[in-house]
This record gives structure tokens, C-alpha cells and sequence, in this order.
């Protein structure tokens, strides 16, 4: 009696020092941060690695997550400042920076998560809808997310929660709205490459005008100098001749009545009576 006695104390005290050992001590990894909770309130906070010692029944860890997270936000509907409704597919990184302000206000990362989810669609959407549609989709993206991003971090600050970055994975249109915007942007189109070729017709005729102008003026120059040198040479000729009749009276006569029917009957032939003046100077050089 007394030995079956003697084995249930022993039994009762390793039971009791199993069971203190595994909850009288708790492991917190590099991954993890941990939070001591007595009867709610929180009575110490371990961030580094280790082996700790806890009250056995009393105290209760509270293990959160160190490393950063990313959230999938559900895609929206957003209006921008020019009217036009597109679907912003976002996703933010965030961390657990002060896991008390966690603990207090939030509890659980599920929690977290809805509410990261309404903080940044809400500021999405504020900041989305102070641009145009095209702005949204050109270089002034990464100006948007940024703002995006600090309002988002201001607002889960006291949460504990710290937003690392947010992206737009993509941007697009309703599929209802998709067919409108298509055709409004080939519209556009159209106007901008008319308007180009008119201003390439308008610029084409500027050039030919311009063209043309210089063209007249080298012509006129050219006749005039034309003009100069045709008077020089006619007077030139004309002091030939003069020198010429000056020297041989007789012969100058002959060489002009020579000219004249030269000209008169080119390829002809020429019947000339006896008395005609050009013979009778023949007859005379004889």
C-alpha cells in the first residue's frame, strides 16, 4: 500500500513537471516577435530570438510575424479627375513595427489586413482621382503610388503597423467602358494626324511660295545682266563696223549688200541682173 502510494506521488510530480516545463517556457525564432499577455494586459514584449520564461496557467504569448507581409487588395473601381471609372489592382508590403500598438488595437494580422484594405483603397481612390486618366498611365505613376503609400503609412502608424511600399499591378478599364474609350482615343487620332497634314500642306506651300520668290528674282538679275552685256556687245559691233566703213568705204558696202541677200535668200538661188549693184562691184574688183 504504501509503495502504490509512494509511485502515485512520483507519477503526479513528474506529470506536474512536464506540464510546467512546456508552459513554463517558449520559443520566439528570428521570424517572430512575441507578446506576454496576463489576463489581457500586456506585461512583456519579446522582438529578439531566444528562450523565455513564462507563468505556467497565468501568462499567455501572443506570437506576431517580423518579416514583411504583402496584402493583395481586392481590385476596385476608381474614378479619375477627367471622369473616366478604371480598376486599380493594388497590393501594399507592411510590417508589425510596434507590436504593442498591434496588440492593442488591431489583436489578430486578419484584422490588420481589413483594415489595410480600407485605409489604402480610401487613400487609392483620393489621390487617383486628382489625375487624368492619361496621367495615371504615363511616368506621373510612380509620384501617384508614392503618394499613395505616405498617406497610407500616416494613417497605420498608430496601429503599429508600418506600409513598406504599394503598387499598382495594373491598371484597366471597365470592360463596359473599354469599346467608348476605343473609339474616343481613335477619334482623337484621326484629328491629331488631320491637323498634321494640314500643317504639312500649309508648310509645303509657305516653301513653294518662298521657292518661287527667289526663283523670279535670280531670273530677273539674269535678264538684266543679260540685258547689260547684249548693249555692250551691241555697241562694240557698232565701233567695229564704224572703224571698218572708215578704212574701206567699198568694201564695207559689199560686205552689208552680201549680208542682206545672205539673208534674204538662204538656200536659194539668186538670179542677178546685169546692172545690179552687187555685180557691179564685182566687175570693179576685177
Amino acid at each position: 500500500m504504501k509503495n502504490t502510494t509512494l509511485w502515485a506521488v512520483v507519477i503526479i510530480i513528474v506529470f506536474f513537471g512536464i506540464l510546467f516545463g512546456t508552459t513554463a517556457f517558449y520559443i520566439v525564432d528570428q521570424t517572430q516577435q512575441a507578446i506576454v499577455l496576463r489576463f489581457g494586459n500586456i506585461i512583456s514584449i519579446k522582438t529578439e530570438p531566444g528562450i523565455y520564461v513564462k507563468t505556467p496557467f497565468i501568462d499567455n504569448v501572443v506570437k506576431l510575424e517580423k518579416r514583411i507581409m504583402i496584402y493583395d487588395i481586392p481590385v476596385e473601381r476608381v474614378i479619375t479627375s477627367d471622369r473616366r471609372t478604371i480598376l486599380a489592382d493594388t497590393y501594399a508590403l507592411w510590417r508589425i513595427e510596434d507590436p504593442q500598438k498591434f496588440i492593442e488595437t488591431l489583436r489578430t494580422v486578419e484584422v490588420a489586413m481589413t483594415r489595410i484594405d480600407d485605409i489604402v483603397y480610401s487613400h487609392a481612390r483620393d489621390v487617383i482621382g486628382n489625375y487624368t486618366f492619361p496621367e495615371v498611365l504615363s511616368f506621373q505613376r510612380v509620384a501617384i503610388l508614392e503618394d499613395i503609400k505616405n498617406r497610407s503609412e500616416a494613417s497605420l502608424q498608430d496601429f503599429g503597423i508600418n506600409v513598406v511600399d504599394v503598387r499598382l499591378k495594373r491598371t484597366d478599364l471597365p470592360q463596359e467602358n473599354t469599346e467608348a474609350v476605343y473609339e474616343r482615343m481613335k477619334s482623337e487620332r484621326y484629328a491629331m494626324a488631320a491637323q498634321l497634314r494640314a500643317e504639312g500642306e500649309r508648310e509645303a506651300q509657305r516653301m513653294k511660295a518662298e521657292a518661287d520668290r527667289e526663283a523670279s528674282m535670280i531670273r530677273s538679275d539674269a535678264q538684266k545682266e543679260a540685258e547689260i552685256i547684249r548693249g555692250t556687245a551691241e555697241a562694240s559691233a557698232l565701233n567695229i563696223y564704224s572703224e571698218a566703213y572708215s578704212l574701206d568705204q567699198d568694201f564695207y558696202e559689199l560686205q552689208k549688200i552680201t549680208d542682206i541677200y545672205k539673208d534674204s535668200f538662204n538656200n536659194s538661188v539668186l538670179v542677178l541682173p546685169n546692172d545690179s549693184p552687187l555685180l557691179k562691184l564685182f566687175y570693179e574688183v576685177e
